[in-house]
């Protein structure tokens, strides 16, 4: 029983070792992979088992995907302010243009209702 104990604890300190040699450094919580290197050696049980439950980093879906260094977020310049390259006189002329098609479209509107009421 000893022995399979034995096996048990070498055979999980050599993947605990492999996957702390292997694992990106992004991916390694709380301490750098050599102290975590030094405590599974030291004490293979109880590093291995802090090593699986705290010094390593689970992916979300089980996946192992590099993390990208964090970076500050690109600043974005502000739009640009629409400007308007009419002269007064033109933009007086447009609003003018505009107010005789709004009246232009109301008296055809009146007249078609007063067609559409005189049948």
């Amino acid at each position: 029983m000893a022995v399979l104990l034995s096996f048990l604890v070498i055979a999980l300190m050599v993947f605990a070792l492999i996957d702390i040699i292997r694992r990106d450094d992004s991916e390694v919580k709380h301490l750098p992979k050599v102290m975590w290197v030094i405590i599974v050696l030291i004490v293979p049980l109880i590093g291995c088992g802090l090593w699986f439950a705290l010094g390593r980093e689970y992916s979300s879906a089980g996946i192992r995907m590099p993390r990208p260094a964090p970076r500050s977020a690109p600043v974005a310049a502000p739009p640009p302010v629409p400007r308007d390259t009419r002269t007064t006189e033109q933009q007086l002329a447009d609003l003018e243009r505009e107010i005789e098609e709004d009246r232009l479209r109301a008296e055809l509107e009146r007249r078609r209702r007063e067609r559409g009421e005189a049948s």
